[in-house]
């Protein structure tokens, strides 16, 4: 099969982060593309009625350690930010405005250089200005998107990609689904990949 593989991911998750840096390689090795959907756990989290994982006790300082074990495994780039973890609606919606402007291949760019901002060089993406500079680092014009991410159709665009994601019973990022298929965490790459090679697991 041919169709496309949806990721859904939030900029504020390290796991979210590390599936960023390697799911279209890994898509292309099999002739699939992917199509990316900025979400946000602080919405979701109201509905599983959970809390980011570093604020969970015992298992967050666990986490702490897993990332960074987890970063120098698959040789990513990797920082736990002084600030972490963020909001990032903000984030969010230059990303839509992006994808919906100038391509979903630009799109990926710059999703990937957020990503990078925060999880690589610790810097705070909640805010405007980071975004910005991310924006003109992969060729954006940061002064169109400044404009455009606060458009109140791109608002709307996040809060129903969220509706969608939570009919979908997506409750985590990454959260990857194939072919009807879902999968929940960087941990199931082996099983993505185990699918797209031979169609079942």
């Amino acid at each position: 099969m041919s169709t496309p593989i949806q990721f859904y991911f939030d900029y504020s998750s390290p796991y979210g982060y590390f599936a960023a840096m390697r799911i279209d390689e890994l898509a292309a090795k099999y002739g699939r593309q992917v199509e990316w959907h900025p979400i946000l756990l602080g919405v979701i989290f109201k509905t599983t009625e959970t809390k980011p994982l570093m604020h969970i006790p015992l298992k967050g300082e666990y986490s702490k350690h897993d990332l960074l074990r987890t970063a120098r495994f698959h040789q990513i780039d990797f920082v736990i930010p002084a600030n972490f973890p963020v909001a990032t609606q903000q984030a969010a919606r230059a990303t839509l405005w992006v994808q919906n402007t100038c391509g979903k291949d630009k799109a990926k760019q710059f999703a990937k250089k957020l990503f990078q901002t925060f999880f690589a060089d610790g810097v705070d993406i909640s805010e405007v200005p980071p975004i910005l500079k991310a924006a003109e680092d992969v060729g954006l014009d940061s002064l169109e998107l400044a404009n455009g991410m606060i458009q109140q159709e791109i608002k709307d665009q996040l809060k129903e990609e969220i509706e969608h994601a939570l009919k979908l019973g997506i409750f985590g990022s990454p959260y990857i689904i194939i072919d009807g298929e879902p999968f929940w965490g960087f941990d199931r790459f082996d099983q993505i990949e185990a699918l797209l090679k031979n169609g079942k697991i």
